[in-house]
């Protein structure tokens, strides 16, 4: 008997939830009918990718290379800047049903390389170009018609001369609730180029919905030179992220960033923005 087909056998036993964590972080969760919430149940145009990284979803997340718990309720992912662009690489990006020239359709290079059926292991890789075209994929696919092909992300010369890094993600299980997580980058460009990187953590948001739910919160434990993201979830338990010592911890909040998306005063100081303008670099919803 294979150690795995043992973990499939003792997942259904409460003491080992091998399948209580696993991929199930959508990568898109904007334009969808999962966070419809329009009069007229226009899914495809009521939610755009622009105002994903400003705006916190209801009924579900989204997050690159990520996983959840079954439910959903704490995520983990991994957000990218080449130094370059406007916004955080946080999620997928692609074009509402009014943007494609063949309908709603997400423009990028990803791939899932390998998981076991309990997901105690998985791996991930990521293509991130040294400048991604969001204006051109936008205008291009526009002007196309529907007997036109799509313009694609490899079509805009984003990877010529392999100017792009490989992000490779891996998760191992030690125990059904211990996930040990690797990160590695490759610059696949003739040139070095800076990449950075940001683990994330974050709780969904479903307090504003459900005031039953309030009471989550992230802190950071820094005693005796540890580097310990500790969560706390009234209804969820208790969960540690383990980081190298000295590493740079930043914090915000997953809320909807209402003077952006609506034009109305935030309530809190440190809503969702996903942009590299801010003093902070917006580590997002950490």
């Amino acid at each position: 008997m294979s150690v795995e087909i043992q973990r499939l056998r003792d997942a259904s036993k409460p003491d080992t939830p091998w399948k209580h964590w696993g991929p199930y972080l959508s990568e898109r969760q904007w334009g969808t009918v999962r966070e419809d919430y329009s009069e007229g149940g226009h899914a495809w145009d009521y939610f755009t990718h622009d105002q994903s990284r400003s705006r916190a979803y209801r009924w579900g997340e989204d997050g690159l290379a990520g996983i959840s718990d079954a439910k959903q309720w704490l995520c983990f992912g991994i957000a990218l800047w080449n130094g370059q662009d406007a916004i955080l690489k946080e999620r997928l990006f692609g074009l509402t049903n009014g943007e494609g020239n063949h309908g709603e359709d997400v423009k990028e290079c990803y791939f899932y390389l390998d998981s076991t059926p309990t997901h105690s292991y998985m791996k991930y890789l990521y293509k991130y170009p040294y400048f991604y075209p969001y204006e051109d994929l936008v205008a291009q696919n526009r002007s196309r018609g529907r007997q036109d092909l799509e313009y694609e992300l490899i079509d805009t010369g984003a990877f010529n001369e392999n100017r792009y890094f490989d992000v490779f993600v891996e998760y191992a299980k030690e125990g059904p609730e211990d996930v040990l997580i690797q990160i590695t980058v490759h610059n696949r460009g003739p040139e070095e180029k800076e990449l950075h990187l940001l683990p994330t953590l974050w709780f969904r948001n479903r307090w504003a919905a459900d005031k039953q739910n309030a009471g989550c919160r992230l802190a950071l434990d820094a005693s005796q030179g540890r580097n310990v993201i500790v969560t706390d979830d009234p209804r969820g338990g208790r969960h540690y992220l383990y980081a190298e010592p000295g590493v740079p911890v930043l914090f915000t909040e997953n809320e909807t960033n209402t003077q952006r998306i609506f034009g109305q005063e935030n309530q809190k100081p440190n809503a969702k923005t996903g942009s590299t303008t801010s003093s902070s670099m917006d580590a997002p919803r950490l």
